[in-house]
């Protein structure tokens, strides 16, 4: 009779019986032992020829946060049918926003949904009811399944058995995954082969398993009765997540060190400012779109801040905007209000942090850069949120040139761990010549923009009392955040998913 290990010896027997493959966890749950061990046993008997494992491709569907929100609203393309069906009318494209609350990217995302499942046409400016069935589709009860699981997660086979079609489903839902996430992984299986089936037919029996040799065992000849404990080293073992700063944090701080090591000194600014440090100081005018209380956040309390005490500086950044001053310029060519410029906002950008260094010390040389949050009175989506992190940062030097500009953000781009990238032609208010930052993301085949950068412009540096080129740049951190830990939503860089931030890798 042959001997085996108790693991190995209760897999071997639990196996018994069965005449098609048996998932390694469903395995362990049948033997009441922890998987890992199920998992090794099962390798050590795979070595001796008695099982075979093999893998199968599966997919987990999981729900993502925006698809969460359309679960509980209805999908863009259901709300417009329901729309033109309640107006009893043709409606033009700029109608629905007003009508269904949608925004108007998505209004115009569903139209190519509209078509598909026949619940709208469009002629000319208009949409007219289309005739498709409105029953549930098979996306809408995919969604909703998700949305009932813990997690929003669920296997492909689970859906399946829930009767839904998830092949049709996900035919409809591609290209959409902000609702919904699509990841491929693998299941283990285990079966006997025909030399297992024939241990077990000539039988087998456990034997008593010890870690080591010891006086007793060989004193009573016992050793040759028993089985000594294999150590296996691919044994998995139950998962440690140590605490760790979160990744967005862990981001900033990179960041930080980047610009440190590069020489940079670091500077803060407030958070509240005034107009003139964040928008009038960057030769922005006073009716530029950007300053619309739709674009900007504006304080109640307080609701004015005092203008700089160098009284020569703000004139000359006044003279600036209405005739150009002494910079050359034509200005803006409009009759400039220190009422305006005193107007506390939430800072929109961390330049008016180095812009303020900047007027500090005009002349330089001098390398300073900020990281902070930053205000818009963005609409929430997949990429973009009302409060973000911002990296400025200048630098002032009589010898700095356009190509230095370059080769910092590509040496800051090298340490944040990204090797390709490239500079694009751009137009920025108060940089000229100015760029756009891209970066390559191998695994999606895609550039992906990061920022803007260039040259201030002498219409910002001379009324500061600046003679020398200024470089600069803006940079977003989210999206560095995004492509650092393969998100696809920004928002869930905020959302207490701790099982995402107890997986996310503290080296990436």
């Amino acid at each position: 009779m042959k001997r085996l290990p108790r693991e190995q010896y209760l897999i071997l027997t639990g196996l018994e019986g069965t005449d098609q493959a048996v998932e390694i966890p469903a395995l362990a749950d049948r033997l009441g032992l922890d998987q890992a061990l199920v998992a090794a046993g099962a390798q050590l008997l795979a070595d001796q020829g008695l099982v075979e494992i093999g893998e199968q491709p599966r997919q987990e569907l999981v729900l993502r946060p925006a698809g969460r929100e359309v679960v509980d609203t209805g999908l863009p393309e259901r709300r417009v049918r329901e729309a033109l069906a309640k107006e009893g009318r043709p409606l033009t494209i700029q109608e629905l926003p007003e009508v269904t609350g949608l925004e108007p990217k998505d209004v115009g995302a569903s139209l190519r949904f509209l078509n598909a499942k026949a619940w709208a046409r469009k002629e000319g400016p208009h949409l007219h009811l289309g005739e498709g069935s409105t029953d549930e589709g098979e996306d809408e009860r995919l969604l909703a399944f998700l949305a009932e699981r813990e997690g929003g997660k669920a296997w492909e086979e689970e859906a399946s058995a829930a009767g839904i079609d998830v092949a049709r489903a996900l035919k409809v839902l591609k290209g959409r995954r902000d609702l919904l996430e699509v990841k491929q992984k693998r299941r283990r299986l285990v079966a006997l082969t025909g030399e297992g089936t024939s241990w077990l037919a000539s039988g087998v029996s456990e034997a008593r398993e010890v870690a080591g040799l010891t006086s007793e065992l060989l004193t009573s000849g016992e050793w040759r009765e028993v089985a000594f404990k294999q150590y296996d080293v691919r044994l998995g073992v139950t998962p440690i997540h140590p605490g760790k700063l979160h990744p967005m944090q862990r981001v900033i701080n990179e960041t930080r060190r980047a610009f440190l090591e590069m020489g940079f000194e670091e500077i803060v600014s407030p958070l509240v400012e005034s107009a003139f440090w964040n928008f009038d100081a960057l030769f922005q005018p006073q009716d530029h779109p950007a300053r619309e209380m739709q674009d900007t956040f504006y304080l109640q309390t307080p609701d004015r801040i005092n203008l700089p005490e160098d009284e020569a500086m703000v004139r000359r950044v006044a003279r600036t905007h209405e005739d150009g001053g002494e910079t050359g310029s034509q200005g803006w060519q409009y009759r400039w209000d220190a009422k305006r410029a005193a107007t506390a906002v939430l800072r929109t950008h961390t330049t008016a942090a180095t812009v303020r260094a900047l007027a500090a010390d005009p002349q330089g040389p001098r390398k300073v850069f900020c990281v902070g949050r930053v205000f818009r009175r963005e609409a929430i989506d997949y990429k973009h949120l009302p409060v973000f992190y911002q990296v400025d940062g200048i630098i002032i030097d009589r010898a700095a040139t356009f190509a230095h500009l370059l080769g910092t953000l590509a040496a800051f781009y090298r340490k944040m761990g990204f090797e390709r990238f490239e500079f694009r032609p751009a137009f920025f208010p108060y940089t000229e010549p100015s760029v756009e930052v891209f970066i390559w993301l191998e695994e999606k085949k895609d550039w992906f923009e990061m920022g803007g950068a260039g040259v201030f412009r002498p219409e910002v540096t001379q009324p500061l009392g600046c003679t020398v080129p200024v470089l600069a740049w803006g940079l977003g951190l989210e999206r560095l955040a995004m492509l650092r830990y393969d998100i696809l939503d920004m928002r869930s860089l905020y959302l207490s998913d701790l099982d995402w931030l107890k997986e996310a890798p503290l080296c990436r």
